[in-house]
């Protein structure tokens, strides 16, 4: 999986904060110790990797705006979620310690967009598609579908998936 290129953001479609609001996302990102402050309308966001209006991590604190897209925030939440404790207070921008990191990263937002209201898999897979995420199988969904045993496999392992997606690791998102 290749992340987004910054040319990959012109005039896409997708859902940003706006449009589901901080306070299901804050609730979520506390389920796993995490915090989500909001940034004022044009201010930089801090330890943002590919610049505004992507989100930004530091620590345990992921940074974005009304004009963050959920899809965005959501992956670098998920940084923070699968780095090991030890490793997650000196993040600071860049997370990814390898390919492995990186799939089981894309493959938990996947999943914890079905945690957001008015968002869900099915559509964060096509955000992800729309803002230029690039998978072998030429789509986020066929990639979750056919090419991710790997990255379910990795959080299992960890037990980072929620318990739906522990008991059954061959389940696909709803609506498949």
């Amino acid at each position: 999986m290749a992340a987004p290129l910054p040319d990959a953001r012109a005039d896409t479609a997708v859902l940003s904060l706006a449009d589901v609001g901080f306070a299901p996302a804050r609730t979520l990102l506390a389920r796993y110790a995490l915090e989500l402050v909001e940034v004022a309308t044009g201010s930089p966001i801090p330890g943002s990797y590919w610049g505004e209006p992507e989100a930004g991590i530091i620590g345990h604190t992921v940074y974005a705006r009304a004009d963050t897209p959920v899809h965005s925030l959501l992956h670098e939440a998920c940084h923070l979620i699968v780095a090991p404790a030890e490793k997650r207070a000196a993040i600071h921008t860049d997370a990814s310690d390898s390919q492995a990191e990186e799939d089981a990263t894309c493959y938990l937002q996947i999943v914890l967009a079905d945690a957001l209201p008015g968002v869900g898999s099915q559509r964060l897979m096509r955000d992800m598609d729309a803002w230029g995420y690039t998978f072998r199988l030429g789509s986020t969904r066929a990639w979750f579908d056919r090419d991710a045993d790997d990255a379910r496999e990795w959080l299992a392992a960890r037990r980072l998936l929620p318990t739906a997606f522990r008991v059954d690791t061959e389940r696909s998102v709803s609506g498949a």
